[in-house]
């Protein structure tokens, strides 16, 4: 709480203090993944920041001071993660946007918590980021255990009654693979007949798939990222095997119809709202302005609460 009030006095100081006293950019740390297998969604989070960023600045900045947004690459990776958030730390950031995945958030939290910063998460949902008492910590994305609730009920609602549940082991996947699974035993809904992990990153699955048909589910629910869904769609179709396959939020990107081709029409996956969605002044302009700089539409829900994250 000390630190807290340390940084609310500072924040007020800054909003009391004249404009002529002022002096320097006001710098904004962002971590994101710029390479590895997520670089789409960690492309698109700068992209959405800096443009925001820039409307600032060309408004006159906050009380005549521009706004330097400062990136650094966290690859995807806790440990490069780590590395990032002592760069930013040091760099004379403000504040931190980031980052996307849940191991790789947990990461840097330690490191920016004892830099006294505030540290928004984005696309990292794990439900113990939350529960460690991190005072400066926050998230713009939901938690896991919402998110289980969501799939037990829409699982329910499409009657599926035998259901596969697929994870990569990762932080993220496993905890919502763990949410739903207790979900669906304590509405009784339905009947888990599979519960397992794939290898993330690797290039046929469809050992793991033959094994999963071989239970007879009426659905499967994959709770890990984009690059393996594509996969899985994709090879499910091979085999000529059309069971719905649900995914989890980390599913929500338009690479996975890259991935997939044709296989991935019909797919469905649970997600926070887009934009499109909202009616609000800010929703509706927010897309159109990003086309008109980036010529195509934001890659994922993650990286639209990056830009939440910056307001």
């Amino acid at each position: 709480m000390k630190a807290l009030g340390r940084w609310l006095g500072a924040l007020a100081l800054t909003l009391l203090v004249p404009v002529a006293a002022l002096a320097g950019d006001i710098k904004v740390g962002l971590m994101c993944p710029l390479t590895g297998k997520w670089a789409s969604e960690g492309l698109d989070m700068k992209n959405i920041v800096t443009l925001l960023v820039d409307d600032v600045n060309a408004k006159g900045g906050i009380k005549g001071r521009k706004v330097q947004l400062v990136v650094e690459d966290d690859a995807g990776d806790p440990r490069t993660a780590a590395l990032a958030a002592q760069k930013l730390a040091s760099a004379g950031v403000v504040a931190v946007i980031g980052t996307y995945g849940s191991a790789v958030t947990e990461a840097s939290q330690s490191i920016l918590d004892e830099a006294e910063l505030v540290q928004i998460g984005t696309g990292s949902t794990s439900v113990r980021l939350t529960e460690k008492g991190l005072k400066l910590f926050f998230r713009t994305c939901p938690r896991d255990d919402e998110q289980g609730r969501v799939a037990q009920s829409t699982l329910a609602k499409f009657g599926f009654k035998k259901i596969a549940i697929l994870h990569d082991n990762s932080a993220y996947a496993k905890g919502l693979a763990d949410e739903a699974k207790q979900r669906i035993l304590d509405k009784k809904s339905a009947d888990i007949v599979f519960f397992d992990a794939l290898v993330p990153g690797e290039r046929d699955y469809s050992a793991i798939l033959t094994k999963i048909k071989g239970v007879k589910p009426d659905a499967i629910l994959f709770t890990g990222y984009y690059p393996e869904a594509g996969l899985l769609l994709r090879q499910m179709q091979e085999m000529k095997w059309a069971v719905p396959i649900i995914g989890g939020d980390a599913t929500n990107n338009t690479d996975l119809v890259k991935i997939a081709g044709d296989a991935a029409a019909g797919y469905r996956f649970i997600s926070p709202i887009m934009p499109a969605d909202i009616d609000t002044t800010m929703a509706k302009a927010f897309p159109k302005a990003y086309e008109a700089t980036y010529h195509s539409p934001p890659s994922s829900i993650w990286t639209v609460l990056a830009g939440d994250a910056y307001h």
